[in-house]
């Protein structure tokens, strides 16, 4: 019987860049989806999907993000004497959802460095990985999707989404191996961005991810790709030489809000999807598009 995954990385120290000026003093994972932060979202999904432990890997300049799972007694002074009860009671709950431990990044430029710089809470367990800008929406949590695969399987599990011509320049397309199970393939292996002539599959790995312990030993080995990052996936794709690794077709809706366009159709989505919001949002589109 596979362990239960209790842990969740959530690497959160990039720049933003894609998002200046607006980034310039706010953490792109703070930017709002409506009326709440994209890592709130990130968060409250991992929760759903019965993680514990929140582990945020944060930079200097990611103090906001700190302070927004923190309590603000001043704040909730405020409220209560103002009778904001219902405000008052949102906001307490944010800090008690999980168990949060903030990591300062350390190490060469990368997505594997994150995760190298939480080996030591993470010990002998599996655990999850999710990216801080990366939104899904649909009737089942993301990530309990992929648990659910791996209690099945005991192997590492990464989120898929299908994409067209255009997306297989931009994400690392899977090659699958066998389709296990109905949206499930074994994998026989990865390639970044290889354009639509090339592309194994119309299959993309997302910043989602449920590994095992032995990630770690493969990533010590691994070597700095382009642009000198060490990448998470070339790790699995090495893993993947000594153990079965799987993927998970996603059902939902996904947004990189880390990218402008995506960040506004994440807006929009989750308007339509909010019964107080969903009506009128509904009347400006048709309007806009008039």
């Amino acid at each position: 019987m596979s362990q239960k995954i209790r842990k969740v990385v959530i690497p959160v120290a990039g720049y933003g860049t894609r998002f200046l000026p607006a980034t310039k003093a706010m953490p792109k994972e703070m930017l709002p989806i409506i009326d709440k932060p994209v890592i709130q979202y990130v968060v409250e999904e991992a929760v759903a999907s019965g993680i514990e432990d929140v582990i945020l890997v944060t930079s200097s300049a990611k103090r906001a993000v700190e302070d927004h799972f923190d309590d603000n007694h001043e704040l909730e002074h405020w409220l209560e004497k103002t009778g904001k009860h219902e405000q008052l009671e949102t906001i307490r709950q944010i800090g008690k959802m999980a168990n949060f431990i903030y990591v300062r990044q350390k190490g060469p430029y990368g997505n594997a460095t994150p995760v190298m710089n939480c080996r030591h809470l993470l010990g002998d367990e599996p655990f999850a990985v999710l990216f801080g800008d990366e939104l899904f929406s649909g009737a089942a949590p993301r990530l309990r999707q992929m648990i659910e695969v791996f209690e099945k399987y005991g192997d590492p599990v990464l989120g898929a989404i299908k994409v067209d011509d255009n997306g297989t320049k931009r994400y690392g397309i899977i090659d699958p191996a066998a389709e296990v199970e109905t949206g499930v393939f074994q994998l026989k292996g990865m390639v970044e961005k290889p354009g639509p002539e090339h592309a194994p599959s119309r299959m993309a790995a997302i910043g989602s991810y449920v590994l095992t312990p032995d990630i770690f030993d493969t990533m010590t080995q691994a070597k700095p790709g382009h642009g000198g990052e060490y990448v998470l996936l070339d790790a699995v794709c090495m893993l993947m030489k000594k153990r079965p690794i799987y993927a998970k077709m996603l059902d939902g809706a996904y947004h990189d809000t880390g990218s402008t366009l995506g960040w506004l159709m994440a807006n929009i989505d989750t308007a339509l999807r909010r019964e107080d919001l969903k009506e009128d949002t509904e009347a400006f589109l048709k309007k806009f598009v008039q």
